[in-house]
């Protein structure tokens, strides 16, 4: 629960942080604009506000790991173009990041205030609100990666949630080289970036990416 706190905060100060620039370079998403990027962080809030109040009786049937649907090839995003049509409706930066905040903060405080035990109800699943928000420790720390691919001056993702982002992927595609950082094995191993020649000789035979989404 902390940890999903930090990261989320950590992203929406970074957020605060985009020049107006920069909202028209480059994600480490593939074809989204930062700006893209941004908007569909919008979506994701929105999906944390309404999940918190989706309690549900039944079963637990996921968890945080397997809340993720693992691919060992590129998935497409079927409200991938909604979200760049919905990007572009913004006449300002300003106006995209002030919603942005405000949602975001919103669902930063409601996660504050969960009952980790609570069962929640999310795309025909059941998890413990503390499952289902620490899937969204994934999801905020790849994407804050790919908020500042090509945005070097400003600050990445902590280091506990890179560390635990390892740990998940390691807990579904098998451990990396012990020597390899903890971002590196996140870039390599969802597909974000194409292993160098020594790294792809270390990984022999082993099929990438290793996608969850």
């Amino acid at each position: 629960m902390d940890l999903f706190s930090r990261t989320l905060s950590d992203l929406l100060d970074t957020v605060e942080a985009l020049s107006d620039d920069d909202f028209a370079r480059p994600s480490g998403c593939a074809d989204w604009l930062v700006r893209d990027l941004v908007c569909h962080f919008v979506i994701d809030a929105q999906d944390v506000l309404i999940t918190l109040v989706t309690p549900t009786a039944d079963d637990v049937t996921h968890d945080a790991v397997t809340y993720w649907k693992v691919s060992h090839a590129p998935s497409a995003d079927p409200l991938a173009a909604l979200t760049v049509r919905l990007a572009a409706a913004y006449d300002e930066p300003w106006m995209l990041k002030h919603h942005v905040d405000d949602v975001g903060r919103a669902a930063l405080r409601a996660a504050q205030l969960a009952d980790p035990t609570l069962k929640v109800s999310t795309q025909d699943m059941v998890l413990c609100t503390s499952g289902y928000l620490g899937a969204y420790v994934w999801e905020w720390t790849l994407h804050h990666l790919d908020l500042v691919a090509h945005l070097p001056h400003l600050p990445g993702p902590s280091a506990p949630a890179l560390a635990r982002c390892r740990e998940v992927l390691e807990q579904v595609a098998g451990e990396f080289p012990a020597g390899w950082s903890d971002t590196d094995v996140l870039l390599v191993g969802t597909g974000r970036r194409a292993p160098a020649e020594q790294e792809r000789a270390v990984l022999g035979e082993r099929e990438l990416p290793y996608v969850l989404a």
